[in-house]
């Protein structure tokens, strides 16, 4: 049937996704471009010069400045994937993105984030056998072992994310072409669909529970074991030494989560949150870690403190 054919043509992806911004708060646009733009500087300045210093110097090639200039990939590949986007919204130069372009963005940015998850999993797991196992501890870290796991991260990262990109091109999109968001993530793009879109929100609440939910509470155990074994410590130096190291990365940990879990919860049953709030936490959770997890880590590690404040 000829009707039919035309409407299959056109339902099934459009051309381009307008991306709308923070839809309600339209009129700050260009305010809110100097935080977002002065936290993305700040990000990339951070962890352009937290890898560099890691990578020229020798006495920095230890598992855990390894994990950070890890950690400082992710931050920038997390960061980079939407701001820019972003701030080109805000700036009103381009609200447009072609579908295939919405799907890498998404692609990377979720990529990132379960990438960047991981290693943070596996600097816990590093703090763990640092301080409760201290004679393995050798013997575990290998420079082999810090490659796997990097490599690791980014497979498991891969995987996750590469089903997403059939599950939202087999949906037909009847036209739909507006997002009220700053960037593509994957339930923003399903939700624009008009068709079932089960699938989708069942594989991103299995997927989210099996590796970032995951990973926190493998992270909240691991340090679970470490306090007790930090309160089993005769000195109080020692003690106070240990629980300083764990403290960044607790930070850090936090931070990285909460925003990202609350948009997660939100996007799925938070229909009385505002929309604009639901979009600024989307945000934060691309942009905080990225541009704190350098300053935290350089605060706290002595070694890189004096190594950064020699390269500036």
């Amino acid at each position: 049937h000829p009707t039919m054919v035309a409407l299959n043509q056109t339902g099934l992806q459009p051309a381009s996704f307008v991306l709308l911004g923070m839809v309600g708060l339209e009129d700050l646009h260009p305010w809110l471009s100097i935080p977002f733009c002065l936290m993305y500087v700040a990000a990339l300045l951070g962890n352009f010069i937290l890898l560099f210093v890691i990578v020229t110097e020798r006495s920095l090639h230890e598992p855990m400045y390894l994990f950070l200039a890890m950690l400082a990939v992710a931050d920038l590949v997390l960061s980079s994937s939407t701001v820019p986007k972003t701030l080109s919204i805000f700036w009103s130069l381009s609200k447009e993105m072609s579908f295939h372009a919405c799907l890498t963005q998404m692609f990377f940015t979720h990529l990132s984030f379960i990438a960047e998850s991981t290693i943070l999993l596996a600097m816990a797991f590093d703090r763990y056998v640092a301080i409760c196992d201290p004679l393995r501890y050798a013997t575990v870290f290998t420079r082999l072992m810090i490659a796997k796991i990097g490599l690791a991260a980014i497979a498991r990262g891969f995987c996750v994310m590469f089903p997403t990109i059939f599950l939202l091109r087999r949906l037909p999109y009847c036209g739909h072409s507006t997002m009220p968001h700053t960037y593509c993530e994957h339930m923003g793009i399903a939700r624009l669909a008009c068709a079932d879109i089960s699938v989708n929100i069942w594989y991103g609440f299995a997927t989210t529970l099996l590796s970032p939910g995951l990973d926190v509470v493998l992270i909240g155990v691991s340090y679970g074991l470490i306090l007790r074994a930090v309160f089993r410590l005769s000195s109080a130096d020692a003690r106070l030494k240990a629980v300083g190291t764990c403290s960044s990365h607790a930070c850090v940990i936090l931070m990285f989560y909460t925003p990202a879990f609350f948009s997660f919860f939100t996007h799925r049953f938070g229909h009385n949150v505002p929309h604009h709030v639901h979009i600024l936490l989307a945000n934060l959770y691309v942009l905080l870690p990225p541009m704190l997890n350098p300053i935290i880590y350089t605060m706290k590690s002595k070694l890189i403190r004096e190594k950064v404040s020699r390269v500036l």
